[in-house]
């Protein structure tokens, strides 16, 4: 199973990684605390302090066209916030 999916690289995850050391990844909906810390220290070479989870609901929407009603949705997506140790940090641009 594998449980990072891909880093979340938004100006909110940005500035949080920037001032308070925290980073964000987007993590398999089956994954665990314990799962998520053990990945991110083997990927990256770190020690994490803290693990935060986020489940974000699909968002519903409808569209009405020539057709008629179209309903959709988005995927459900959990995000993981991780608190790295004091004077530890992931370099996410390196391999872009």
């Amino acid at each position: 199973m594998n449980i990072l999916i891909k880093p979340i690289i938004t100006e909110k995850a940005t500035a949080d990684s920037e001032i308070r050391n925290r980073y964000t990844f987007a993590v398999n909906s089956k994954a665990n605390k314990i799962e998520i810390k053990k990945a991110v220290e083997e990927a990256y070479g770190v020690s994490v302090e803290k693990v935060r989870t986020i489940n974000v609901r699909p968002d519903r929407n409808t569209k009405y066209t020539k057709n008629g009603i179209q309903h959709g949705k988005t995927n459900a997506v959990k995000k993981a916030i991780v608190q790295l140790a004091e004077g530890e940090m992931i370099d996410l641009y390196s391999n872009l």
